[in-house]
């Protein structure tokens, strides 16, 4: 190496040029990642989830499944298990009849 490349590569440092340079890239990476954040940020703000069913929708459909699934349940085990006819089911003595055993009125 002769004199003039050592002379530029002793002079940013004596003269704090490469503290400045650094100091600059810091800066300007750390630019960098904070636009990126925003970015981001801004991309996860603007983020809406659009459903499928509505919740209303949803709702109602669990009631109409709960009444189906009691229903489903008094049939097989007023028909099925008991020795029942399944249209007795639907007769209001029966029901009358189901109550009254239960709270105990003969």
């Amino acid at each position: 190496m002769d004199e003039k490349q050592k002379k530029i590569i002793k002079e940013p440092a004596e003269n704090g040029k490469m503290k400045n340079l650094l100091e600059k890239f810091r800066n300007f990476f750390k630019r960098k990642q904070t636009e990126e954040q925003d970015e981001t940020a801004e991309v996860q703000k603007g983020w809406v989830q659009i459903r499928l069913f509505p919740i209303w929708l949803r709702i109602i459909l669990v009631l109409v499944l709960l009444v189906i699934t009691a229903l489903l349940g008094a049939i097989i085990g007023y028909s099925v298990i008991g020795d029942g006819a399944t249209i007795e089911l639907f007769k209001k003595e029966t029901w009358t009849h189901i109550t009254d055993i239960i709270r105990g009125v003969e």
